[in-house]
């Protein structure tokens, strides 16, 4: 499990090149960075600079310029790959939550990253950075992932669902492990956690068929919460249902209506 540990560099050794001589910059200014559609070499420098900056707001903002600009609407390749796996790997092991959380929110966007680093996330001793782990973890599907990391992955997803202490975090598991397509028996089990994880898992549930998931949306309808209720009710299709059957008594009744008063007549 990832620690906050002050007394570690909040760089990596592999970004240690590029931020030599950090520039004295803002948030903002380093966000805005991220939407031009070009970088002249000074702005390219400050952004590779400012991944070591002091302040953790201006470094969490430069990795998600940086992975911005390495993304299809950066008209040129100023910012090489390699460069923002760097900067996404300083960040990952960087001692503020903040800059985690964030490295977390882009690992989905960051070309060939390997899903291995996102799961160390998902262990972080930070619980809003463990869940934003998660859910990048249910973003990060596809051939392109490592059969194996891919396993590993569902198996770190369904351990927290049911084990993390965090409310929040198992919630983010189970909606990744629905994303997924995977996990049932982790997400039948989180239908009896606490409201908003059973709201999350009666959700996550509309991939899966069977007779263990009819039977746990049929459970949901009666659940205590109205949030599961009305989840449950929305995959099964009752509310358009009773629309569509309220919708054909009133066309009865104004024909009733309508052959009474031709009779009358």
């Amino acid at each position: 499990m990832i620690q906050n540990n002050s007394d570690s560099p909040s760089i990596s050794g592999e970004t240690d090149s590029i931020v030599e001589h950090p520039l004295n910059v803002t948030r903002l200014e380093v966000t805005r960075l991220g939407f031009n559609t070009s970088l002249s070499s000074e702005q390219r420098a400050v952004l590779l600079s400012a991944i070591g900056d002091p302040d953790d707001r201006v470094r969490a903002g430069a990795l998600g310029a940086l992975v911005r600009l390495s993304g299809k609407e950066a008209d040129q390749a100023v910012i090489e790959p390699a460069e923002v796996e760097a900067a996404w790997r300083a960040a990952q092991v960087d001692q503020s939550p903040n800059v985690r959380r964030r490295a977390a929110e882009l690992a989905p966007k960051v070309r060939d990253l390997l899903i291995v680093l996102v799961i160390e996330l998902a262990e972080d001793s930070d619980e809003t950075v463990a869940e934003a782990a998660a859910w990048a973890l249910g973003e990060m599907v596809g051939e392109q992932y490592q059969r194996e990391d891919t396993a590993l992955a569902d198996a770190t997803l369904e351990r927290l669902a049911i084990s993390h202490k965090d409310a929040l975090v198992r919630e983010a598991c189970v909606a990744a492990l629905g994303a997924r397509e995977v996990g049932l028996s982790t997400i039948l089990a989180a239908c009896s956690d606490k409201p908003a994880v059973r709201r999350r898992a009666v959700l996550a549930l509309s991939p899966f068929e069977g007779p263990e998931v009819d039977a746990a949306l049929q459970n949901a309808l009666t659940d205590r919460d109205w949030q599961v209720r009305q989840a449950a009710e929305d995959l099964l299709g009752i509310d358009a249902e009773r629309q569509g059957k309220d919708d054909g008594d009133d066309g009865a009744d104004e024909d009733a209506s309508q052959d009474a008063d031709q009779l009358g007549g």
